[in-house]
C-alpha cells in the first residue's frame, strides 16, 4: 500500500503517499490555525508569523535557513489561508532528513527578534499596499466583508496596516503558543518517501511538542450584502456570489458539479451565453470554495463599462434559469469530467497530494480514497444540481461587489443583486 497513516503521542498526525518514480518529496507542515482564529487586535498576525519563520531561529540565521536549502537544490515556502498556516519545502529524496529538520526549526525555535520583525512589517506593508492596486483584492476582500461583515472571516488574510505595525515579538510568541499545539498540526509527504523513517525522524524533532487544544474559531455568520470601490480601473468587475455548503455537507460534491457545469470551463453556460453569444468580456468563471462549517459560490466577470449593465442582466438571468431546470445529462457529465480530471492531474503533484492528504486530516481526520471522491462525484444527478441552484438563490441573500465602475458602483451592485432575486422593475437608477 502506498499511502500510510500514523500518530505520536502528542496527537502529531503524520501522512505519507509513496510516488517510487519520483526522485524528489514534497512535504510540510499543515497547521489547523489561520485567519479566522484570530481577534480584531490580531488580524494579520498568522501571515506575519508565516513570514517570521524564516527569519531567523536559535540554531539558523535567515541567511542559513536560504543557503541550507537550496545548497541542496531545495525549496521552501509556507502558505496561510482563512483555516490553516503551512510550511512546506521540496527536496531530493536523499536530502529529507535536512528538509525535515529546517520545518521542525522553524515552527519550533524562530527566535521572532526585533530587528527581523521591522524588516519583515514593512515587506508585508507593501504586499498589503500592492493589494490596493489589484482590482480583482480588492473585490474579493470586499466579497468577504460583505458576506461575513464583522467577523474574523471576512476580514482580510493580510490583516491591516495599523494591526501589522502593533505587533510585537511576545505578541507572536503568545499566539503560537496558544495555537500550535501537535494536536492541530498534520505533517504530510509524498514522493519517495520512507514512511517508517519518516515517523522516526517526527519524533526525534517533535516528539517533545505539547499537544495543545483543538482548532476553535467563531461560527461563521453569513449576511450577503453589497459593496463597492469607486477606485478607477480599465475594467469594471462583478463579483455575485452565495452561501453554499460546508466540506462535510450532503450537497458538497453536488455545489463542485454546479459550479463547473455553471462557470468552469469554456463548454459552461456563462463562458457560452456571455462571452461567446453576446462578447461582453474576456473572462467569466464561477468557483465554489469550501470551508468546515459554511462555503462560498461565486461568479467572476469584468468588462468595460460601457457593457457592464448588460452583463449584470445576463448573468443574472442564466444563474435563474439554472436554478429552475435541470441541466442535461450531457452538460452534468462534462463537469465531472472537469472535476474529476483536475483532481487526477493535480495529484500527479507530489505539492499537491501532499497538501490534499493534509486537508483531509485537518478536516475529517482521515485519508479518503480517491475512488470514494470519484465515487461521491459520479453520484450527483442533474436534479441535485438544479436543487443545489435553486438552494444557494433562495437560501441566502446575495453578496454582491462593483469594483472599477467609479461612483456608479453602488447602484450597478444594487441592480444586480435585485435582478438575481428576481425583483419586478428592477433598473440602474
Amino acid at each position: 500500500m502506498s499511502r500510510h497513516e500514523s500518530q505520536l503521542a502528542n496527537g502529531l498526525r503524520i501522512v505519507s503517499h509513496r510516488m517510487p518514480n519520483l526522485e524528489t518529496v514534497s512535504m510540510g507542515i499543515w497547521v489547523g490555525v489561520g485567519a479566522r482564529h484570530e481577534t480584531v487586535e490580531q488580524q494579520g498576525i498568522s501571515h506575519l508569523l508565516e513570514h517570521m519563520a524564516f527569519k531567523g531561529t536559535k540554531r539558523r540565521s535567515a541567511k542559513d535557513i536560504a543557503e541550507e536549502i537550496e545548497a541542496v537544490g531545495g525549496e521552501l515556502n509556507a502558505a496561510t489561508s482563512l483555516e490553516t498556516t503551512a510550511y512546506f519545502t521540496r527536496v531530493l529524496a536523499g536530502d529529507t532528513g535536512l528538509g525535515l529538520d529546517i520545518l521542525a526549526d522553524i515552527l519550533l525555535n524562530s527566535r521572532h527578534a526585533g530587528g527581523e520583525l521591522e524588516r519583515e512589517r514593512e515587506v508585508i506593508l507593501q504586499e498589503i499596499a500592492a493589494t490596493r492596486d489589484s482590482p480583482d483584492e480588492i473585490a474579493y476582500e470586499l466579497l468577504q466583508e460583505a458576506a461575513f461583515p464583522d467577523q474574523s472571516i471576512g476580514r482580510p488574510i493580510l490583516g491591516t496596516a495599523e494591526s501589522v505595525k502593533s505587533f510585537r515579538p511576545p505578541d507572536l510568541r503568545k499566539f503560537m503558543k496558544a495555537n500550535y499545539g501537535a494536536k492541530r498540526m498534520v505533517l504530510s509527504a509524498a514522493g519517495k518517501i520512507d514512511h517508517d523513517q519518516l515517523v522516526r525522524h517526527a519524533e526525534a524533532l517533535f516528539g517533545s511538542m505539547n499537544g495543545g487544544a483543538g482548532g476553535r474559531f467563531e461560527p461563521a455568520r453569513y449576511s450577503g450584502g453589497t459593496r463597492s470601490s469607486p477606485k478607477p480601473f480599465e475594467q469594471s468587475h462583478l463579483l455575485l456570489a452565495f452561501e453554499g455548503p460546508a466540506y462535510s455537507a450532503p450537497d458538497y460534491y453536488a455545489a463542485q458539479v454546479f459550479s463547473s457545469h455553471f462557470g468552469g470551463g469554456i463548454s459552461s453556460r456563462l463562458f457560452q451565453e456571455v462571452r461567446e453569444r453576446r462578447g461582453l468580456c474576456y473572462s467569466v468563471y464561477s468557483s465554489y470554495w469550501a470551508l468546515a462549517d459554511t462555503g462560498m459560490f461565486g461568479i467572476h466577470a469584468a468588462t468595460g463599462a460601457s457593457m457592464l449593465e448588460e452583463l449584470i442582466k445576463v448573468v443574472a438571468a442564466e444563474f435563474r434559469r439554472a436554478a429552475t431546470k435541470n441541466p442535461s445529462e450531457a452538460e452534468v457529465a462534462r463537469a465531472k469530467a472537469q472535476i474529476k480530471a483536475g483532481m487526477l492531474m493535480g495529484l500527479e503533484s507530489s505539492s499537491a497530494r501532499a497538501e490534499y492528504m493534509a486537508r483531509q486530516m485537518l478536516l475529517f481526520n482521515r485519508l479518503i480514497d480517491t475512488k470514494e471522491v470519484i465515487d461521491r462525484i459520479e453520484a450527483v444527478t442533474p436534479e441535485a444540481v438544479r436543487t443545489l441552484a435553486a438552494k444557494l438563490l433562495t437560501g441566502s441573500k446575495p453578496s454582491v461587489t462593483i469594483v472599477g465602475a467609479g461612483r456608479k458602483g453602488p447602484a450597478y451592485a444594487r441592480l444586480a443583486e435585485s435582478l438575481v432575486r428576481g425583483e419586478p422593475g428592477s433598473k440602474l437608477i
